[in-house]
């Protein structure tokens, strides 16, 4: 089986076909570049709405990669905000819990107290101050959602909105059964691999036969596609898509039948007819359109060489029974099983690029979606590299 069988013509979408430099992958110096480039100014997705159900709920978040910690919050008039998590007193950081409801936040260290649209409320011996209340509001960082996803873009003033961000991107989104969801299944991980490498694993179907013989099943392979590679892929500016094969005479084994087929009747019908959408938006987040396991998968960088990775499998409504709970819990487990089987093989390629050993790796045709992100990554980091450089 060879990748023509199944893409008659490898594309390769005018990227080239030139080996791509390691030392993006483990270089401090880079990737501090890539701090300032991207993540300070391009749109994160960082959230759900269904994290914030009712007024003065409010969740945090640390991004490590901007040295921030960010406060979300939904207020009385039901509006999302989002502001970096220090008080405007000495820039102690305001909310030390990861989320919750409240009316007011108030500051550990000198009792400023804030309320949930930013606003200073009030402040011990304000009076004694060389400033007013309106100056001393938390600082706001811009935020918007799509399809229930939380967005927010920590540059000052973004170039473009959301939504021109997006571009087609956003309808596809809104399409998916995230945009209804109302709860989820989350798996949060830390792996010592640089945040390019962890996301490429999963850009990627070229691996499954050696990494998943056994999990993999025959979902997404079958004798007509025995290796599961895509029979779509393309490109939305910094953003990609790809859609993945799915086998028609697909038979699930006895437990995987007893707890997805049973809750999720048509499901596999729908999934079919319109296969699996998997929809990746720059620079580190993705989505699965699955019928059956819906999920997402953001990878947020720690450092040069550590990444933190949430995926999450959404879901509509509560359990409305022990069948529903058992079908959930089995497909939270099944996503996890998968995932802890790539992640050795990740670290031990970050332990092989970063010894140095290489100064060139090299991508296929099946992997066009890494080099797309690879050179979306060093574009933005030459941009800016440039701008500095003025």
């Amino acid at each position: 089986m060879t990748a023509e069988s199944v893409l008659s013509h490898p594309d390769t979408h005018e990227l080239g076909t030139d080996p791509i430099p390691t030392g993006p992958y483990y270089q401090p110096e880079y990737f501090e570049a890539e701090r300032e480039a991207i993540f300070k100014r391009t749109w994160l997705e960082i959230g759900h709405v269904c994290e914030l159900p009712e007024p003065n709920s409010y969740i945090v978040r640390d991004l490590e990669v901007a040295n921030t910690t960010v406060l979300i919050t939904r207020g009385k008039d039901g509006e999302i905000r989002a502001f970096h998590n220090v008080c405007t007193h000495r820039a102690t950081q305001l909310v030390l819990d990861r989320g919750g409801q409240r009316s007011s936040f108030s500051c550990q260290y000198h009792g400023w107290n804030f309320t949930p649209d930013g606003r200073l409320r009030s402040a011990p011996d304000f009076g004694n101050f060389y400033t007013d209340k309106s100056q001393c509001g938390l600082p706001k960082i811009a935020v918007d959602v799509c399809a229930g996803l939380i967005f927010i873009n920590l540059d000052p003033e973004p170039e473009q909105s959301l939504r021109e961000f997006l571009g087609p991107m956003a309808a596809k989104l809104e399409l998916l059964p995230v945009a209804q969801a109302t709860t989820f299944t989350e798996y949060v991980y830390e792996i010592d691999a640089n945040w390019k490498l962890t996301f490429d694993n999963f850009q990627e179907n070229y691996h499954l036969r050696f990494i998943h013989p056994r999990s993999g099943g025959n979902g997404p392979t079958g004798p007509d596609n025995p290796f599961g590679y895509p029979t779509n892929i393309g490109f939305s500016g910094p953003h990609r898509y790809q859609t993945v094969w799915t086998n028609p005479e697909f038979t699930p084994a006895e437990v995987q039948g007893m707890a997805l087929m049973k809750q999720l009747e048509g499901a596999m019908a729908r999934q079919l007819e319109f296969n699996m959408d998997y929809l990746v938006l720059f620079p580190n987040f993705f989505i699965f359109g699955m019928a059956i396991q819906h999920f997402s998968h953001v990878v947020y960088p720690v450092s040069a060489t550590r990444s933190r990775g949430v995926v999450r499998l959404y879901w509509v409504g509560d359990d409305a029974n022990a069948s529903e709970r058992f079908a959930r819990e089995y497909a939270a487990c099944t996503t996890l099983d998968i995932h802890s089987e790539d992640r050795e093989v990740i670290e031990a390629g970050q332990r092989g690029i970063s010894s140095g050993a290489l100064s060139h790796i090299h991508f296929q045709a099946q992997e066009v979606l890494l080099r797309h992100l690879y050179l979306q990554v060093d574009a933005a980091v030459s941009s800016y590299e440039a701008e500095v450089a003025k």
